[in-house]
């Protein structure tokens, strides 16, 4: 006999039961996915904006465009323009406010990490854009009049596309200069013009960076080292030499018909703005002046602060870490100096040229490889990533930077070049902790450790998001702080080679740099900040030694053209000190000196308030 299954009422309440939770878990799932696939979406979109409406930032992130979605883009070199910042402002409002409506607990660690970065780097950002006439893109240091030039001399050529698109942003270089010229018009409007002096440093730079007789001589920098990028294109054959040829003549044609005459509109342009266009006739406008002397530039130099460091400090908290870490070098050399008496009668320089036992850049990055291998982390990957030292063409000598090490996109890390600057005939110790800031264990491995963890092939929405934050601490804080350790290094070579004496004069030398930099970091503050004058400067600097009025002066107006580009590298490594504190108190035994410098990379570039957070979890 078949019996026919009856369900009692009791099992139909556990099976609507059942259903119900089964219905919530999928509900649940399906929301906690959700925000993560809009968080995806929106970085994914994020990235693929920035780098189309860029072509040479997007050049320096990635190597291959097609390998992140990136198809049929159009080559631009994005101009100036006042409806341009205003749709970018309302784009900025609409990130942040995205981000803001995603639930935080329903990302994953590494989403919700990067959603906290952003969220912060974008509201600071938006903050910044009530002063926008306070930002200076022709800086006679560091502006795009000298950058671009030499960000061109370096666009690698891997393909025919990148030989296309570098001639296409050539021909947009009267367009990008116009948009820049109109913003210093704005500015000067506003009362905001570069001092007169740092003014005509960028007129002779327009002058002297494309000069019209060796374009025509064809031996400016940017026909040699096209040429030098093109061959290896044409050997191998991805160009055959008629193509090379025609590339050739293009490059020269853009260079002398778009390009050298950009420059020269931008001179004649900036040249045309006088004094009268809004500057307040009682202030002295000849020299460079503080932040600090306009109205509102207290409150954008404490915005530029935090975004230059990624310090959350107050300025007074700053000033006293700075005055505090100021005394301790002092006392340092004074101590170095009273315990060996010797020092003062050594012929430092000769006696350590002749004492230091590498003489190439290639030995003394072996070295520090070699040194580092204790206290930190191998990099993790199974190919050895290629290094070379280059020196900067000649040509470009009077514009570079004694030494840089420039950053490979992310899907091409295995090649890596360290630029040196022959002009600045750097000593052996000098070669030597220059190559452990730019090298090992500096900026090349630093940028190796975050790239290779976070490999280009299975880039998550989180390390793109990640690729477009700017944290000038964390970067060159690390850098200035294994910099210093290199000087212990150096003091260890030596101290091998039985040569005490020397070994205390690196250590020194460590001291007198770690002054120097807190000195100038200081300065900074009471420039852009307190409103200190060339007068107060020099008083602040006269205890040290620096007493002579060219030398004073050199430095007042430098640090007045570029706010906060002394704190980016030494109050990020002040940050990171007190950062190695805290995992001391916090880890105790379980604390070495691998396990702080593995958290700190495996971290990657963060503001310094976020990576407290991390550590105290």
């Amino acid at each position: 006999m078949r019996t026919r299954s009856r369900i009692t009422v009791r099992q139909l309440l556990l099976s609507i039961s059942f259903l119900a939770a089964f219905l919530l878990l999928v509900t649940f799932l399906f929301t906690y996915r959700r925000d993560e696939r809009l968080f995806e979406n929106i970085v994914t979109r994020l990235f693929r904006s920035e780098m189309t409406s860029n072509t040479l930032n997007m050049h320096y992130t990635i190597a291959y465009p097609d390998n992140f979605g990136i198809h049929n883009y159009k080559a631009v070199l994005p101009a100036y323009s006042p409806d341009n910042r205003l749709s970018g402002l309302a784009g900025l409002e609409n990130l942040i406010s995205a981000l803001s409506s995603l639930h935080e607990d329903k990302l994953s660690e590494e989403d919700r990490y990067a959603r906290k970065l952003l969220l912060k780097s974008l509201s600071n950002s938006l903050s910044m854009s009530s002063y926008p006439y306070f930002e200076e893109p022709l800086s006679p240091s560091s502006g795009m009049q000298v950058q671009l030039p030499l960000l061109l001399a370096e666009y690698t050529f891997r393909t025919e596309q990148d030989v296309t698109d570098y001639l296409k942003l050539l021909d947009q270089t009267d367009e990008y200069f116009a948009g820049l010229l109109l913003f210093e018009q704005e500015k000067a409007s506003r009362g905001l013009l570069m001092a007169s002096s740092s003014l005509q440093k960028v007129i002779d730079q327009c002058d002297s960076v494309l000069d019209q007789a060796s374009l025509e001589k064809e031996s400016h920098f940017l026909q040699s080292t096209f040429l030098e990028r093109l061959l290896p294109l044409i050997k191998d054959g991805t160009l055959s030499l008629e193509d090379g040829k025609k590339y050739v003549v293009l490059n020269n044609r853009l260079l002398r018909t778009v390009m050298q005459p950009a420059y020269e509109a931008l001179a004649d342009g900036l040249c045309l703005l006088t004094d009268d266009t809004g500057a307040d006739p009682a202030q002295d406008t000849d020299s460079p002046k503080g932040l600090a002397a306009h109205e509102g530039g207290r409150e954008y130099y404490r915005l530029l602060l935090l975004s230059e460091t990624g310090s959350y400090r107050d300025i007074p908290e700053i000033k006293e870490l700075l005055l505090t870490k100021l005394s301790e070098e002092t006392a340092a050399i004074t101590r170095i100096m009273n315990e060996n008496e010797k020092l003062s009668d050594l012929d430092y320089e000769t006696a350590l040229a002749d004492a230091f036992p590498y003489r190439e850049a290639s030995q003394m990055l072996a070295d520090l490889k070699q040194r580092t291998k204790k206290d930190f982390p191998e990099l993790p990957s199974p190919v050895s990533p290629q290094v070379q030292i280059k020196s900067v063409s000649k040509s470009l000598e009077d514009y570079c930077a004694p030494a840089f090490y420039l950053t490979p996109p992310i899907d091409d890390t295995i090649h890596n070049a360290i630029y040196l600057n022959e002009k600045n005939n750097p000593s052996c110790l000098e070669l030597y902790t220059t190559l452990a800031h730019e090298g090992y264990p500096g900026h090349l491995y630093q940028t190796l450790c975050f790239h290779l963890q976070n490999p280009s092939e299975d880039a998550s929405a989180a390390s793109l998001a990640r690729q477009l934050l700017w944290y000038g601490g964390y970067l060159e804080g690390w850098a200035l702080y294994v910099e210093f350790l290199s000087f212990d290094y150096a003091s260890q070579i030596l101290l091998e080679r039985d040569q005490p004496l020397l070994s205390a004069a690196v250590q020194a030398e460590k001291h007198k740099r770690s002054m120097l930099l807190c000195l100038y970091s200081l300065l900074d503050l009471y420039i852009h900040y307190e409103n200190a004058s060339l007068q107060q400067a020099g008083k602040l600097l006269e205890p040290f030694g620096i007493t002579d009025p060219a030398t004073v002066s050199a430095i007042y107006e430098y640090i007045a053209e570029e706010p906060a580009n002394y704190p980016k590298y030494y109050l990020g490594y002040l940050e990171i000190l007190e950062l190695k504190e805290l995992a001391r108190e916090q880890w105790q035994d379980a604390y070495t000196d691998y396990e702080f410098h593995s958290f700190f990379l495996k971290a990657g570039p963060s503001d310094f308030s976020s990576l407290r957070d991390l550590l105290n979890r």
